[in-house]
């Protein structure tokens, strides 16, 4: 397949990529209508041969000429039009400069094979991911299979024994009944039947061993689907249940996984009956080598240590704790205010329906550190809660929806220092529940993952921290000493967590570009990007004292979210913003653009959150020069959106007309293309005295204009120049803006 016909198969956000490739200078529409003849050239070598680049461009006019003709012929008059604008336009843009033209093709070209080579690659790995679940899921669902045919089949063979006993038992009774009779059978009759009952008896062994046998070999298949269950299938879940906790991928269903307890559960119970069914078929009839008077024992023991085993595993938390007015910040928990969390019993059967009583308390205990001082929490609002079969699913299920902290005081006492601050010490909630069946008397636990718990919600971001880097590095719920030693986490491992925390609020995470800059950021730019570069919790997330002027990494990545939730949204999703670019990489990524081409960025000084925009001029010696303006933050934002400061932004100059500097969002689109749907739009005030409307002033409305003031050098020679008087009045009129806005600076923050 064609290499264009292959982009528009690819998922939308690799043909977002491929879209910004290009502009109104080089038309997407020309590489559609002229896809076969512009990948039949080898633009590498035309665009170092002006000659033949100066070839290859009355070739694409003529390939232009020949699509006009095609659409003449269809009398599709807008596709003729268009057609015509592109080669006009095209004629002045490349007429003088054919080689540019073959470069800017030979660049997209290669752009367009990066984009599918990766696009195959993730596609790949995902496929070969989803195979192996596939196949595992296959081979466990067909272990479940044989498993239940096989109790089925001892199932049959026991009635089959039955009936073979009880017609051994009636033959025996009759051959002795017929002995004691004047006119019985004749020795040789006699001699005959006693045969058949030796043959049937015989028969009766063997089934009865076979039987036993088969009622073992149940058990070994159940063990073995069980160690898969509890060994493999549980913690896998449990781990993407971490993952999804921390913004990654939702976590899977329980449903599969609580189909397979329950057919495991199901085939002990049946197992466990069979064995009583043998039991009285072994009353009314034994004899020396039994193979159920030798084996039952054993059998009735496994049987009810694997049933045991795996309803002792089977409560599990379906949702980690959470408060519902932080919804995608689980696990952090603050005093006093409602959480929730929710429990299920894998072991789906009816007869533990509304049996099973939940209790919920929190576990502060760390026996490796007695001494660690932290605080103590009640859980209030914490009844038992009964297990019952929900509606939609008909799992087995309990959920807390109203449970609270509130720390203990205690009187008269001052508060002990320990080792942890607050949002590094981790908490456990702890459930327990009891099962009593026939006599069975289980005892039930589980225990969520840690969490931390806070007085003020200022402590969110650094909880979430702790919560992000616990769940990264390690998958043991008791592990509550975990910060007193944290352990670093690779540039890998950590990549992939940050972007989920942008794709988890937003549709968009982070690609490799932005993710380039921020392990430059943490590892160095000495690091190279090294996928194994270690990164310490002191520099990601461990609050740092009042006399260091630093702040952590995750703060100001936190600051960065909320900034974009709350102001950037819809421009972070359009791709819009580049975000985490370097000082470095931003001149070198607007050097060679258009005059008036300008980016965004996040502030990397700012913990609160903050977004500037920086443009290319070229000075009289047509070098590149950088103007950056002082961040905005939350504040300003709230004030005027981002989209209406760019349209309006001016740089004024004494004596000069203010202009707005920027004119193509990076690569080259144009700026009202690129924000002209988020503009706030205009609406007529009423006239003062409007009787219609009493409800307007009638007042003209106002606006407030980003205005930077700088020395007149510093700006193009195509400024119009303004007379003293015109200079002053706008001077005074936007003099109040001034103090409420900023002023640019050379490449700020």
């Amino acid at each position: 397949m064609a290499q264009w016909g292959q982009l528009k198969l690819l998922d939308p956000k690799y043909q977002e990529q491929v879209q910004q490739l290009y502009d109104d200078y080089f038309p997407m529409d020309i590489r559609q209508c002229l896809s076969k003849w512009i990948e039949s050239i080898d633009w590498d070598y035309v665009a170092v041969e002006e000659s033949l680049a100066t070839v290859r461009f009355h070739d694409l006019l003529a390939q232009l000429d020949d699509q006009h003709s095609r659409f003449a012929l269809e009398k599709n008059l807008l596709r003729q039009h268009n057609i015509r604008k592109l080669k006009r336009n095209f004629q002045d843009r490349f007429q003088e400069d054919p080689v540019h033209m073959a470069m800017i093709i030979s660049r997209n070209l290669k752009e367009e094979q990066r984009i599918l080579a990766a696009a195959k690659s993730i596609e790949t790995d995902r496929e070969n991911t989803q195979t192996s679940m596939v196949l595992e899921k296959q081979k466990l669902d067909n272990k479940v299979k044989d498993m239940k045919n096989k109790v089925q089949e001892a199932d049959q063979n026991i009635k089959s024994l039955e009936y073979l006993q009880d017609e051994h038992d009636f033959k025996l009774n009759t051959l002795k009944n017929r002995e004691h009779e004047i006119n019985g059978l004749t020795p040789k009759q006699l001699e005959h039947e006693k045969l058949l009952i030796v043959e049937m008896c015989f028969k009766l062994k063997f089934k009865r061993g076979e039987v036993v046998g088969q009622l073992a070999e149940v058990l070994n298949m159940a063990e073995a689907v069980q160690s898969d269950l509890i060994s493999e299938e549980l913690p896998k879940w449990k781990k993407r249940q971490q993952s999804s906790c921390i913004g990654g991928p939702p976590n899977a269903c329980l449903d599969q996984l609580q189909n397979w307890f329950t057919a495991v559960a199901e085939s002990l119970q049946q197992v466990r009956q069979q064995l009583k069914e043998l039991q009285e078929l072994e009353q009314k009839y034994t004899y020396d080598n039994d193979p159920i008077t030798q084996q039952k024992g054993l059998l009735e023991g496994r049987a009810l240590a694997l049933f045991r085993n795996i309803l002792e595993r089977s409560l599990v938390v379906e949702r980690q704790p959470c408060m519902p007015t932080h919804p995608q910040r689980p696990l952090v928990l603050k005093t006093q205010v409602q959480f929730t969390v929710k429990l299920r019993f894998l072991v789906k059967l009816q007869e533990f329906n509304n049996k099973l009583k939940v209790k919920a308390f929190l576990n502060n205990s760390l026996p490796k550190f007695p001494n660690l001082n932290v605080r103590k929490f009640n859980i209030l609002k914490s009844n038992p809660k009964v297990m019952s079969m929900e509606q939609y699913n008909g799992s087995l299920a309990a959920e807390f929806l109203h449970l609270k902290l509130q720390e203990q005081r205690v009187p008269g006492k001052g508060k002990k220092e320990g080792p942890l601050i607050v949002t590094e010490e981790l908490h456990s909630i702890c459930f327990e529940s009891e099962l009593r069946q026939s006599g069975l008397e289980i005892k039930l636990e589980t225990i969520s993952l840690p969490i931390v718990v806070i007085s003020n919600v200022s402590q969110l971001p650094s909880g979430w921290a702790s919560i992000l880097w616990y769940n990264m590095l390690t998958s043991e719920p008791k592990n509550l000493e975990f910060f007193l030693s944290p352990p670093t986490v690779s540039w890998g491992q950590l990549s992939e967590v940050l972007s989920w925390q942008f794709s988890s609020v937003t549709k968009r995470g982070l690609n490799d570009e932005q993710l380039g800059m921020l392990a430059d950021k943490l590892l160095g730019q000495k690091a190279q990007r090294n996928p194994e570069g270690l990164i310490p919790w002191t520099m990601f997330g461990a609050v740092k004292s009042q006399s260091e002027k630093s702040f952590p990494f995750w703060l100001w990545i936190e600051a960065i979210l909320d900034l974009i939730k709350r102001h950037l949204l819809s421009l972070w999703n359009d791709g819009c913003i580049l975000g985490f670019v370097s000082k470095e990489r931003e001149k070198s990524m607007l050097t060679g653009k258009c005059p008036g081409t300008f980016l965004l960025r996040f502030s990397e000084s700012s913990i609160d959150g903050a977004i500037t925009f920086t443009w290319v001029e070229h000075d009289l010696y047509d070098k590149p020069v950088f103007h950056a303006v002082e961040p905005y933050t939350k504040k300003k934002l709230s004030v005027v959106s981002l989209p209406d400061i760019i349209r309006t932004y001016k740089v004024m100059a004494a004596e000069n007309i203010p202009e707005n500097p920027l004119r193509f969002l990076y690569p080259d689109i144009p700026k009202d293309k690129a924000f002209g749907k988020y503009y706030a739009r205009d609406t007529e005030a009423s006239e003062p005295m409007d009787v219609e409307s009493p409800t307007t002033t009638g007042y003209m409305k106002t606006g407030l204009i980003s205005v930077s003031e700088v020395h007149p050098s510093r700006l193009q020679d195509n400024m119009m120049p303004m007379s003293p008087d015109v200079f002053e009045e706008l001077k005074r009129n936007v003099a109040p803006v001034l103090q409420c806005w900023n002023s640019p600076k050379d490449m700020l923050d």
